[in-house]
């Protein structure tokens, strides 16, 4: 499951988004010419070198974040203040998450060009965090090849909320509850991302029948045992627990917030659409404005639209592939979304607002 496949047959509609974010969207057959865009784009980028990979510059960014998280170690150690300990744990969120950033550019290949490298530094951010590296190259590569496409992308198929106003109006209970005050529950929802990756990665290792998932299991397991174990004993049952609290809490909020501008309250596919594949990355997903900070903040994510267009591309180089990929969708009159940091997630509250209210009035 690491190889994205690309589907380069698929047609496009005629509008490039001639519909509401929430509503399911059906492409009609368009001319065979936009089959070669795609393609076309691809040589623009590969001429000015973006594919390459870049080993310095993760080089840089590793040593970064280990440092980083060396320095939080060293803190929990030799600190006894508890408020002094929380503000540390809520350090160690944002270290883990950039963690998760490298995990999610070695599962793409960004990082070497060697598969083998690739998947070492992968399995090392397994042991990072004690999640499932193979359970991530499953789920996230689904949604690559299908992003906002119901039945089909995993990223729109969560319980607790819904994207389209069909999935509201299939919620009953409790669901149909939390779904209608959808966008003001997200981010407490988020806060529980960090153990819904731990509890999703486990299950998915548990039923897989496979040797190589054994490592994988290994290393999770190993890290909950060293991670437990040094708080409890360095810190003590309370102020350890505390602790746990708040780091789990800020990792999964952070995570959750930052992959839920990607996508959220932009176009939705139906599960047959056949959007030729430009179209298809592009008016699914948006992009933050860039800047130096949130380059870093996000992990590069910011840049959600050329990133889905060459899901290789190292990090670094996403920021000048923008400049060729945005003119490009200019001269084609395809819609190129780029919101601030703020207008971005209003747009996902909005859409969710709408979705939850509409979808369960009835």
């Amino acid at each position: 499951m690491e190889n994205i496949g690309w589907d380069l047959r698929m047609r496009s509609p005629d509008e490039t988004l001639g519909s509401e974010p929430a509503q399911p969207y059906q492409a009609r057959p368009t001319p065979a010419l936009r089959e070669n865009e795609y393609a076309e784009l691809k040589q623009l980028i590969k001429k000015q070198g973006l594919l390459n990979k870049q080993p310095s510059y993760y080089a840089g960014q590793i040593l970064l974040i280990l440092s980083l998280l060396a320095l939080s170690l060293t803190f929990v150690v030799l600190i006894d203040a508890l408020w002094l300990q929380l503000l540390n744990a809520a350090f160690l969120a944002f270290v883990f998450a950039q963690i998760g950033f490298i995990g999610h550019d070695a599962g793409h290949r960004q990082i070497f060009q060697a598969i083998g490298k690739n998947k070492i530094a992968g399995l090392a951010v397994n042991f990072l965090l004690g999640t499932s590296r193979s359970w991530w190259i499953d789920k996230h590569n689904r949604h690559h090849v299908n992003p906002n496409q119901l039945d089909v992308d995993p990223d729109i198929s969560i319980p607790v909320l819904a994207f389209s106003e069909e999935q509201a109006r299939a919620k009953r209970g409790v669901l149909r509850f939390v779904v209608r005050y959808q966008a003001y529950f997200l981010f407490p929802l988020l806060a529980l991302e960090g153990i819904g990756l731990r509890v999703a990665s486990f299950h998915f290792m548990a039923r897989i029948r496979k040797r190589y998932i054994l490592p994988e299991l290994f290393l999770a397991t190993v890290h909950f045992v060293l991670y437990f174990g040094f708080l409890f004993s360095v810190l003590g049952v309370w102020q350890a627990t505390a602790f746990i609290f708040v780091h789990h809490a800020l990792f999964g909020l952070y995570v959750g917030a930052t992959f839920a501008v990607n996508h959220k309250g932009m176009l939705i596919l139906e599960k047959d659409s056949q959007m030729d594949f430009l179209r298809r990355q592009v008016l699914t997903a948006r992009n933050v404005k860039a800047n130096p900070l949130t380059d870093f903040w996000y992990g590069g994510l910011n840049y959600q639209i050329e990133h889905h267009l060459f899901p290789s591309m190292p990090r670094n180089n996403l920021r000048e592939a923008q400049k060729i990929v945005r003119a490009f969708c200019q001269d084609r009159s395809v819609s190129y979304c780029e919101e601030s940091v703020l207008q971005s997630y209003r747009g996902v509250l909005q859409s969710l607002h709408q979705v939850g209210t509409l979808g369960t009035s009835a």
